[in-house]
Order: structure tokens, then sequence, then C-alpha cells
């Protein structure tokens, strides 16, 4: 059985924690910290831990806040250097990992009266972990000094504080506050991003990507004018992360997007969808057979992504988009494709017995569709 997320701040890590906060200060607490720290963690959800922990070290850090946060970046193990995560939990020369959400939550509580010390300790932390959380209620409370900082942290030489830039900025980052100024206005957030983009690290480009695909979902017509300014003769790298930040304008068919990927253009030709079974029940797999036929002399270049419009409790239907195809389609070619789509539930997603239609999309636009019956399991 996977181990539960939440038990990734447990007890063994809050008695870790207070020995590495003990050898940075020796009148450090940790008896009370532990107290406090673990009491109850069992049965608390993943942020109501941090929280709970982070309240700890409120109760048992000293009250000066630029003391306390120099006793915490005392305390914490070396910095990563490159930009993989695993090692952060493997760390035993100080703080680092997931204890490190908790001292993020205490910096932001702590530190909003002084947020230039605040910003500069988290400066620290995101190198042994991760500070996208803890910088928002900043972004929120200081918009002018922090984006000033972000700007400064584009040339950071540690990739994790140049990934902070982008993902500590992002308007809708899950798990994290909603950044409502910026899920209404993201001008802020361009000039780090652009400055971004070409990043020589990976990690900082995703988070690039991520961010953009944010802004998508407010502003789709940013996105495709930033497609129209910067994915002409971009390198590969950033050709890639264009490609992830337009995935859901994409699946959407937004037709500005799909131009710009050269996918715009209406299949000429034919297409042709068969779902099998006709009936099945939940927990079973529907194949997707489709056929398509070009009428046209040229190739075409074709994104084939379909829609299963599910059937809510209610009766009304819920679409999805799921990712099919990318085929290049000759000359008078035709071309047959095969997809098994599983109708188990998952966390995420309860299936309802009724008809489900499914859209085959070609190029964002629907070329052919059928339907198939989905019953209750015994």
């Amino acid at each position: 059985m996977v181990e539960p997320f939440k038990n990734l701040l447990n007890g063994e890590g809050v008695a870790r924690a207070a020995s590495h906060l003990r050898r940075a200060w020796p009148r450090f607490d940790a008896a009370r910290f532990e107290t406090l720290a673990t009491q109850g963690l069992d049965r608390l959800e993943m942020k109501a831990r941090s929280m709970q922990i982070a309240a700890a070290l409120e109760a048992t850090l000293p009250e000066d806040f630029d003391r306390a946060a120099g006793i915490l970046e005392s305390a914490l193990a070396s910095p990563l250097v490159e930009d993989d995560l695993a090692p952060m939990h493997l760390a035993r020369d100080g703080l680092a990992g997931w204890m490190l959400w908790p001292a993020g939550e205490w910096v932001a509580r702590r530190g909003m009266q002084q947020p230039e010390r605040a910003l500069q300790s988290l400066h620290a932390l995101t190198q042994r972990f991760t500070a996208e959380f803890a910088i928002r209620p900043f972004v929120v409370a200081h918009p002018a000094l922090v984006f000033a900082t972000l700007q400064r942290w584009t040339t950071d030489p540690s990739a994790h504080v140049r990934r902070l830039v982008s993902e500590g900025s992002r308007p809708r980052l899950p798990w994290g506050l909603q950044l409502r100024s910026l899920i209404a206005d993201p001008s802020p957030t361009l000039p780090l991003l652009q400055a971004l983009q070409d990043d020589p690290s990976a990690y900082v480009r995703r988070s690039v990507a991520n961010h953009l695909n944010d802004i998508a979902k407010d502003h789709p017509g940013l996105i495709a004018d930033w497609l129209a300014a910067h994915l002409p003769e971009a390198p590969a790298s950033r050709r890639a992360l264009l490609r992830h930040a337009s995935r859901t304008l994409i699946k959407k068919g937004d037709r500005r997007v799909l131009a710009a990927w050269g996918l715009g253009a209406a299949l000429k030709g034919s297409a042709q969808l068969a779902l099998s079974p006709a009936t099945l029940t939940i927990g079973q797999v529907v194949v997707l057979d489709v056929r398509l036929d070009s009428d046209c002399s040229k190739a075409q270049s074709l994104l084939i992504d379909y829609a299963v419009q599910h059937v809510k409790a209610d009766g009304r239907l819920s679409p999805k988009v799921f990712k099919g195809w990318q085929v290049e389609l000759g000359p008078k070619q035709s071309q047959t494709l095969v997809k098994r789509h599983s109708m188990r539930e998952v966390t995420t997603r309860r299936y309802h017995a009724g008809e489900h239609r499914v859209d085959l999309l070609v190029n964002g636009r629907v070329a052919a569709s059928a339907s198939f019956v989905l019953r209750a399991g015994d």
C-alpha cells in the first residue's frame, strides 16, 4: 500500500528538526516544541500538520523575528547544488525537505512586518525545499517589493531560487493561496517569465510552462500573443516549454494556439469513429477505432484528441478531453488509429450509468461522434 502523502510530516521529522534547531540555538526548548508539534499529529491531514508545526515554531523560537530567522537559517542543511529534489529527503546535516513547509509558513506568519528580512529567509529555505507557498502572502501584501526582488532573483546562481520566481508567483498554484490580482491581470509576472523561459535548468523551465498554462485558463489571447512573439525560430528547449504551456488551450481547441503549432486547419477529408463494445460496465475498457481519409493533394498535420461526455449523477453531460494522437496524414492517404480508454473509477472521477457520447476532435474541431452505454457494476 502506498504511504499517505501526509505522513511526510511526522514525529520522526519533528524530532530531527528539534535536534537541528537546538544545535543552532542551545536554549531552544526542544521538548516543548516536540510536544506542541506532535499533539494529535497522526489524526491531521497534510496542511493541518504543517500549520500545527508552524505554530509550535512560533511558540518556541524567539519573539524577535530577525533573531529567530537567523536561528532557523543556521539550522538548515547545505543547499542543494543541482536542481534534483531527491537529495532533500536524505539531508542529515540540517533542516531540509518537507519539514521546511511549516518553516516557510512560520516565516509568512511572523515576517510580514519585516518583509525584506523574510524574503532573505525564504531565499535560504527554497534552496533546501521550496518556498513557493510561503512567498505568496508577501506577493499580496508587498507586491512592489516582492516583484523587484523576484526580478533580481531571475539571475540567481541557484536553480531553486530561479524556480521560486516563477512557481511562487503562479496565479493558481495547486495547494497554494490563489493570487487573485494576478488572475485578473498577470502582466507583473510576464517580464519574469520572459527572463526565465530559456533558463538552462529544465526544472525552472517546467515551472515557467506551468505558470503560462495557469495564465491560459483566464487569458487565452495573451498566450496566443506569447506564442506569436516567442515561438518563431525558438530553440528546441523553448519549443518544448511553449508546447507544455499550450496544453490546456490545445485541448480546448483554441484556434489561434492550434494555428501557432501548425494545427489550425480543418481536416480535408473524412473521419469515422467506432466504439466497442457498445455496452460496458464501470471498470471495463472501451476501444476507440478511428479511420481518417484524406481527399487533399498535400500532407496534413493533425492533432487528434477525443472528448468523453460523461453522464453526471443528475443526468447532465460533462465533457473531458483526453489526449489522442498527432499524425501526418499523407496526400490521399487513409490511416487507422486505435486507443483503449478505461472506465475504471479513480479518486478524481466517479462514473454514472447512462449513454456516453465520444466526440473525435481533429485540430480542435468535432470530426466524428459515437456513443456507448455504461452500466453500473454488480
